[in-house]
């Protein structure tokens, strides 16, 4: 962000690599510098020809500047056109606000007794929050750390504070893209030889202006929030006539219309004047609010106020009442005062320095808040020197708090939890038996690949994959799926034939949402060789209809169709074959996206007519039962029985059809046309299953079959088919299960030998013949029954095995069952066997 504006004697104009700043440009606006022409440019000016006569809408802060001659004022005009100027003007002023505006609110929140609960922007990776506002929200969290007055629930109105983040996360943004331009046209080499300085910036205006729009209304939107959040601070003084006065004090109507004003003139300078005024207008509510809150913060005495050389500078809750002569009361009571919090109890100092002078307030009154309002006015004017100190100890407050914050992950990632971790362990349990069922063999291959062998195998999806940086003399690319390594893997190994499962991990550059990650796990079954027709098809399909009702997540379907009778559909509409793959990854958001959206995009970007979307568009909602559908494509008349590709299709899938049939597998199979695989690789049978349930994750699983794959690696052909299931989406969908029944066991110990004092060694011995015997168990030691049990009950633990000193003093132990609460004694020497048989038989 631009400085604020400095003190500075000479700003030169037109030397060569010199670089102007926005605090320079506001600096020679209010004539707090000087101009200073280099002789250079003036004589380069000289060769090129004669001086322009005016610059039409020339640099105001030329016209305002008392420069000697024409020429002078063309170099300055060249330097920073009166749009520029503008522009950096508004620059200089807005960037010292974005610190100003988090404490302020910060402030507020004080005041007002916010619940600093507002300020909990998830920032775990899922995409749910920009970083313009996980930043903001992070900065007040700091500003207020320590804070005993914040915090509790029925405080401030909570809307008044949730907006904070995202609304001052969008002025950030919106401020550091206005100076990234201003930066660059300010700094923009001006040749006065070739080109008029009339020309320079010319095209330019209308990017200021959006940009300058951007910001306004970010400000607008700022404003609003302040005025609010003031008026929640005026809301906690007790004295009514105070409060009336400061109620009415501002009125927000002239507001009205502001933006609409700003955005209407005409010309660029017009319109980034405007917006230069709003600016100036929020800087004045923007104080008005700052001095409400340090108002209620002074007039409330169960607040301890921070002073300056005292422990309590930023914000500690200690005491001194001997510092100030005064004896300590009987009460302790009475003299325990609520404390700010660090951040927000440096910059009360720095604003009630400011106000004050350092003189003491002894009342407060409507005439002293609004000389306050003008005092902090001043200050938040980048002409203002002490500006820079409170610009300066707001970022010192939230940098050196860093350590504080909590480390992030990257968006589109997540951890997993013990109780998380337990779920995919048995998932994974449930998947690897029924591969194994069916004779897959594991397979495991490199997490990135070079990145010849993932391209043009993807399709438009191509652009998701992420490349690696180049540092050992080859280009790589994290792996986008398992498929395509396990084609490269049969290729490089001249494997003809081979039944393989892998579960790893792939990535994708994706934009992250709710069941959408960017690193998550895929399980793959493929069968590769050659075989008769729809013979391995038909048990990729079975395997994946097992493993969704072995996993029990609850209701599915499995969208399926083949690739040669969606080619043929499209044949029939009219599609010409070379647009056959672009047109299926429009088809293939049917399920995201409403046709007419679809239709859109294949009139508009992929250059399909009007007539031949409306075509597709009426075959794509076929849908049914898998026989049924099948049937009616292949009745007499149908323009599908016209088309080789398509009676092929259909041929096949009527063994798939009648294989799954036989084998009790198409209650949940539903023949779509509309399913389309944007991948490219796909040739044949192609399928999806669908969730059905509450849990709206999408696709859970996908596949089809590859019969060209392998052989773009080797020239040798080897057919393939396979599924993918998209196992982190079912992971959802079993954890919001097993969080409905609660009950997830992140262990599974069965037995916690608990012992009653601090015995290690006995401990020792008593868990051991328990894991000697295969039993899986715990130990703990402390004095305190309850302890015990409060573990055991918490972690889910069957068993418990109590040794005191009356059990170690008889040769015994007592076994307690947690689900029926019945307890018996049993021999020290026997204990663990009678354990087993109570576990094998409960």
């Amino acid at each position: 962000m631009a400085p604020t504006a400095a003190a500075a004697a000479v700003v030169t104009l037109g030397g060569k690599g010199a670089a102007l700043t926005p605090a320079a440009v506001y600096a020679l606006s209010l004539g707090l510098a000087e101009p200073a022409i280099d002789p250079s440019a003036l004589q380069r000016l000289s060769t090129r020809g004669p001086s322009p006569q005016d610059t039409p809408g020339s640099l105001d802060v030329a016209s305002a500047l008392p420069l000697a001659s024409r020429d002078e004022a063309a170099v300055a005009a060249a330097s920073a056109p009166v749009a520029v100027a503008l522009a950096a003007a508004i620059d200089c002023c807005a960037s010292p606000l974005v610190r100003v505006v988090d404490a302020v609110a910060a402030l507020s929140c004080e005041a007002a007794r916010g619940d600093v609960a507002a300020f909990d922007v998830p920032t775990s990776g899922d995409g749910l929050s920009a970083k313009d506002e996980a930043d903001v929200a992070a900065d007040v969290k700091m500003l207020l750390f320590g804070s005993k007055l914040v915090g509790a629930a029925g405080g401030a109105d909570a809307a008044s504070f949730t907006k904070v983040p995202t609304v001052n996360g969008l002025f950030r943004e919106a401020v550091r893209a206005l100076h990234a331009r201003v930066r660059i046209e300010l700094n923009a080499p001006v040749k006065l030889g070739k080109r008029d300085a009339v020309q320079t910036g010319e095209g330019k205006e209308e990017a200021l202006v959006a940009l300058a729009t951007q910001l306004a209304r970010s400000v607008q939107a700022m404003l609003k929030l302040s005025v609010a959040r003031a008026r929640l601070c005026v809301g906690r003084i007790d004295d009514a006539e105070l409060r009336k006065k400061l109620t009415d004090g501002v009125d927000i109507d002239d507001l009205k219309g502001m933006l609409d004003k700003v955005t209407i003139d005409s010309d660029a300078v017009s319109v980034l004047r405007g917006v230069y005024n709003s600016l100036l207008k929020f800087r004045d509510i923007l104080a008005w609010e700052a001095a409400v809150a340090m108002a209620v913060i002074e007039m409330d005495s169960s607040i301890e106020k921070p002073q300056a050389g005292g422990e309590n500078e930023v914000g500690s809750s200690t005491e001194n009442p001997q510092a100030s002569g005064e004896k300590p009361k009987g009460d302790k009571k009475s003299k325990k005062k609520k404390t700010l919090g660090k951040g927000t109890s440096a910059v009360l100092m720095l604003l009630r320095d400011h106000v004050t002078n350092g003189k003491e307030v002894l009342s407060v009154n409507s005439a002293l808040l609004a000389e306050w309002g003008t005092e902090l006015s001043l200050l938040f004017d980048p002409k203002c020197p002490r500006l820079v100190s409170l610009v300066d100890k707001v970022k010192e407050i939230v940098e050196t708090n860093e350590v504080r914050r909590l480390p992030k992950i990257p968006k589109g990632t997540r951890d997993f939890g013990k109780e998380q971790m337990a779920i995919r362990e048995r998932a994974f349990s449930i998947i690897t038996g029924v591969f194994k069922m069916h004779g897959a063999v594991a397979l495991d291959t490199p997490v990135f690949e070079l990145r010849e062998t993932l391209m043009g195998k993807y399709g438009e999806d191509s652009k998701l994959i992420y490349d690696l940086a180049d540092q050992g003399g080859e280009l790589c690319s994290l792996r986008y799926d398992l498929t395509v390594p396990f084609a490269r893997y049969v290729a490089m190994n001249n494997i003809s034939s081979l039944k393989r499962y892998q579960i790893a991990k792939v990535y994708r550059r994706d934009n992250p949402s709710k069941g959408r990650y960017r690193e998550f796990y895929q399980c793959d079954f493929d069968i590769a060789g050659v075989y008769e027709t729809m013979e391995p098809d038909f048990e990729v399909i079975k395997v994946l209809t097992e493993l969704l009702d072995q996993l029990d997540i609850g209701s599915y379907e499995i969208k399926l169709n083949h690739r040669k009778l969606l080619d043929g559909m499209l044949e029939i509409c009219g599609v010409p074959p070379e647009k056959f793959r672009t047109v299926c990854s429009s088809i293939d958001k049917l399920d995201k996206q409403t046709f007419e959206q679809v239709k859109k995009e294949l009139v508009d970007e992929k250059g399909i007519s009007n007539e031949t979307a409306d075509k597709i568009g009426d075959l794509v909602k076929t849908r049914g039962p898998p026989l049924e559908v099948l049937l009616e494509l292949r009745k007499e008349g149908s323009k599908f029985m016209e088309n080789a590709g398509s009676v092929t299709a259909l041929n096949e899938l009527e063994i798939l059809f009648r294989a799954l049939d036989k084998a009790n597998a198409t209650g949940k199979i539903v023949f779509d046309l509309s399913l389309a695989r944007g991948l490219d690789y796909y040739t044949g049978v192609i399928y999806e299953a669908v969730f059905k349930g509450t849990t709206q994750v999408g696709s859970i699983a996908a596949g089809g079959r590859y019969d060209n794959l392998v052989g773009m690696f080797s020239g040798k052909q080897v057919p393939a088919v396979g599924v993918s299931l998209g196992i982190e989406r079912v992971f959802a969908i079993m954890e919001q299960q097993e969080m409905e029944k609660n009950k997830i066991r992140a262990t599974e110990t069965e037995v916690l030998v608990s012992i009653i004092g601090k015995d290690l060694i006995l401990a020792a011995e008593l868990v051991s013949e328990l894991w000697n015997a295969g039993i899986k168990a715990e130990f703990k030691l402390t004095t305190r029954i309850p302890n015990h049990l409060k573990y055991a009950t918490q972690c889910g633990i069957p068993w418990m095995v109590l040794v005191g000193e009356l059990e170690i003093s008889s040769g015994k132990v007592k076994l307690k069952n947690l689900t029926s609460t019945q307890e018996e004694e049993v021999d020290r020497t026997e204990f663990a066997q009678v354990l087993k048989q109570r576990l094998r038989n409960p």
